[in-house]
């Protein structure tokens, strides 16, 4: 493949620290590299330097005579008092830009539910990153370096972007640098993987998955040096393992390999305990919302929400911006009342949220770590049955990442990633039994991802998640839910059902937003609506059965791996249900939807 850029003995270093030392590496036509590794380890310079951005103390980036380089920082670079239009097209005419399909795909994927003569000034975070990635992917580049480009987007928008980044060049030509916490993204759009540690960069073949079989392989083979990250990384591929059959069903690593790494890896999470722990500490009710309704200044946010949240319960929440995620945890907290209906709690219920705001630390931010712990209990029981265990704060924060060192830093000197860690201990530690978390995944790389949701693992109590991180939600929550037109939908079919749902909703205005939800008709009534909800009921829980009678089938697998014929019935058995199951799924959808308009 020809060469488009490389460094050559790159070297870097601050007063106080080397970052890079002496690295060589190259980018050639065809690779999409996600660049993954601890905050503070070079990421953001290592791409800085091979764009250009950033000069090293010593060696080289060598670029191809020709070769055009587009990048994406994370600094907010759009002009206030400029239209999003002429943010995104310049000052070309709209008969060219209109005229330039892959200008007009970024414009429809990006910025279809925005006005194109709006300022930017009036536009939030989460917009205006949009508009500066559709700036950047409108234009012509053989090479493009992203920076966490997945930052305030929702799911939708980072499904578009990486279906779009998978076509934008043949399969031969272009480059790609990303650097992402978003594992979904980078499994799903890259086929090599740099991993940024100790002033060095190592190179993996494939995405995420792939990434994390040679982690662990490596580790071995290098004893233990790093234990405590090998147990997660085979922890976390024990789960990509074992997961969802649309991920295990993709030829991410070598099926032989995986298993023997993780043969003798327990299941991730003791469901049985835990349920039964977290039942124990809140009895059989938790939080029912019974016909919610939330309206504000006229307009209904939220729509007779009905659920009702049991003991032990994970459950993910979708929706896009402004769809009143946020008012559904208010509800669930306490924070804010119903409009119409009414919000039943439990006696014994303590509900905590980590919010993304990180209140919680205002009161600290002159004190030392150290010192905040001082303040806290001296033991915290995680963990169900004989897997149950006795942790000091210091211990938990450990787990999270902080080194002794650390614990003598102000609160207020502590990167964004490390405040966040701090955060949910103090939320950990206040003893909840029901955990809510609005966007948890924030300033954290993947490896303290990984050990956030190790230690969720052996969390018992009832979890509800808000997040655009589409690998979280599905790592730490068993079942997720959506927020469509202000109605709450269970998703049988998790994220993947939710684009689906979304994808077939017709765009929706800003004026149309403000029109009251009362405003049309239900297309089905009388017995005919309670019998398509009778079959929508019987439907939910065939899936549940189905989805439990393949998971036990994968289980299965592995004991029959040296007997041909039983593993082909096994697999015989397994298509009949996925294909019963990808029926169900359509008659869902078509249920719904006739029950939602």
């Amino acid at each position: 493949m020809a060469h488009l850029l490389g460094g050559e003995a790159l070297h870097l270093e601050y007063p106080t620290k080397v970052v890079f030392d002496s690295i060589s590496l190259g980018v050639n036509e065809g690779d999409r590299i996600g660049i993954v590794g601890r905050n503070g380890d070079g990421k953001s310079t290592l791409l800085g330097m091979l764009a250009g951005r950033t000069e090293p103390d010593s060696g080289r980036v060598t670029v191809r005579g020709g070769v055009r380089i587009g990048v994406l920082d994370q600094a907010d670079t759009l002009v206030d008092g400029r239209s999003i239009g002429e943010s995104v097209v310049g000052d070309r005419p709209e008969h060219e830009w209109a005229g330039d399909a892959r200008a007009r795909d970024v414009i429809a994927g990006l910025l279809g539910d925005l006005d194109w003569d709006a300022d930017v000034a009036t536009l939030s975070g989460g917009q205006r990153r949009r508009v500066s990635l559709a700036a950047l992917l409108a234009g012509d580049w053989d090479v493009i370096a992203l920076d966490e480009p997945t930052n305030h987007l929702d799911v939708e928008a980072i499904s578009w972007l990486a279906a779009h980044l998978k076509k934008r060049w043949p399969a031969n030509a272009g480059g790609l640098l990303v650097v992402t916490h978003d594992r979904w993204f980078l499994d799903e759009v890259c086929t090599m993987t740099w991993e940024v540690h100790d002033r060095i960069v190592e190179p993996f073949e494939g995405g995420y998955a792939a990434y994390i079989l040679q982690r662990v392989e490596r580790d071995r083979q290098a004893a233990a040096i790093e234990s405590k990250r090998q147990n997660l990384a085979r922890k976390e591929l024990a789960w990509l393992r074992r997961g969802a059959p649309a991920r295990t069903s993709k030829p991410k690593f070598r099926i032989d390999a995986a298993n023997e790494l993780i043969a003798d890896v327990p299941e991730i999470r003791d469901s049985v305990s835990l349920r039964s722990l977290a039942v124990a500490r809140l009895g059989k009710d938790v939080v029912d919302l019974l016909d919610a309704s939330v309206s504000y200044d006229g307009r209904e946010v939220l729509h007779e929400v009905e659920w009702r949240i049991a003991p032990g319960e994970r459950t993910g929440i979708l929706g896009v911006n402004g769809a009143g995620k946020s008012t559904l945890l208010g509800l669930v907290s306490g924070e804010i009342a119903p409009s119409a209906g009414r919000v039943k709690r439990g006696k014994t219920v303590q509900v905590a949220t980590l919010s993304q705001r990180m209140d919680e630390l205002d009161e600290h931010l002159d004190s030392p770590v150290r010192v905040v712990l001082a303040g806290l209990r001296t033991t915290y029981s995680f963990g169900a049955g004989s897997k149950a265990q006795e942790l000091t704060p210091g211990q938990l924060l450990e787990r999270l990442g902080f080194s002794s060192a650390q614990l003598s830093t102000p609160v207020k000197d502590l990167s964004g990633g490390q405040k966040r860690r701090l955060q949910l201990l103090l939320v950990l530690l206040s003893q909840p039994n029901v955990l809510i978390l609005d966007e948890p995944t924030n300033d954290l790389d993947t490896d303290m991802l990984a050990a956030m949701e190790d230690l969720l693992d052996s969390w018992p109590g009832t979890l509800v998640v808000v997040s655009h991180d589409r690998y979280f939600l599905e790592r730490v929550t068993d079942q997720q839910y959506a927020i469509l037109d202000g109605r709450f939908r269970h998703l049988p079919g998790g994220v993947e059902e939710y684009l689906r749902l979304r994808a077939a909703q017709p765009a929706i205005t800003g004026a149309e937003r403000e029109k009251p939800a009362a405003a049309a008709s239900p297309a089905l009534a009388g017995a005919e609506r309670r019998a398509a909800e009778k079959e929508l009921s019987a439907i939910d829980r065939r899936l549940a059965k189905l989805q439990t009678e393949i998971a036990a089938l994968d289980a299965r697998f592995a004991d029959a791996h040296d007997d041909y014929d039983r593993l082909l019935e096994l697999q015989r058995t397994r298509d009949a249900y996925v294909t019963e199951v990808a029926s169900l799924e359509e008659r869902w959808l078509e249920l719904g939807e006739a029950l939602d308009d």
